[in-house]
């Protein structure tokens, strides 16, 4: 995670810090925006906390339009 993502809570921090490196540059990696109509890599994010997991809340790299990347949590 680079200082331009901000976390938005710690235990969501905490969630994702226990995924992988490698998964998180996958995931990061791997977002869909509607507006490219492709998948692309996520910039500038929140890590929030949800029921199900955590989700990933930022900006498309090629087009600086708003996405998001669900995480699923055991």
């Amino acid at each position: 995670m680079d200082k331009n993502n901000e976390v938005v809570s710690f235990n969501a921090n905490k969630k994702w810090l226990s995924i992988p490196k490698e998964t998180r540059n996958e995931l990061e990696s791997n977002v869909w925006c509607s507006s490219c109509s492709d998948v692309v890599q996520i910039q500038n994010y929140q890590i929030k906390e949800t029921n199900f997991g955590i989700v990933l809340q930022g900006t498309c790299k090629q087009c600086s339009k708003p996405v998001a990347r669900a995480v699923e949590m055991n």
